[in-house]
């Protein structure tokens, strides 16, 4: 996977379970997060698309958890964005965590953007790419 985007996050005591782990479900969130805040940086926030008529929506999450996160552990997130399809939008994401540089989780993410409901092409990507010298393909 190329990267095209990644961010440091620490793992909060509230985010474990009582095994002392974060809860697998908590992954989502991270991925989320990532995924939000690259839409941010590169002009695409939720809140703007959602503005101008645009959401995304996620359609699939796939996941293959490799090592477990413990309290204050410092991890990134890394991210790389292809599209599939004519409409589908893939993020491809991976959790390392930072001590050992050993991967925590891959995971795809499949979503669409629509506009009252129905698929739009995501056009608007390859825009923003573009203006950051980065292909969308």
């Amino acid at each position: 996977m190329e990267s095209v985007f990644e961010m440091e996050m620490m793992v909060r005591d509230y985010e474990c379970d009582i095994q002392g782990i974060v809860n697998n479900a908590v992954y989502q969130h991270y991925l989320e997060h990532a995924r939000h805040q690259f839409l941010h940086e590169i002009g695409l926030g939720f809140a703007r698309m959602h503005e101008d008529g645009i959401d995304a929506v996620a359609t699939r999450v796939e996941i293959d958890y490799k090592l477990t996160l413990r309290p204050r552990d410092v991890f990134v997130v890394k991210l790389g964005l292809r599209k599939q399809g004519r409409v589908r939008i893939v993020f491809d994401q991976t959790i390392v965590r930072k001590s050992d540089g050993r991967t925590v989780l891959d995971a795809q993410v499949t979503a669409v953007l629509t506009r009252n409901g129905r698929p739009i092409a995501p056009s608007l990507f390859d825009e923003a790419f573009a203006s950051k010298g980065w292909k969308f393909e």
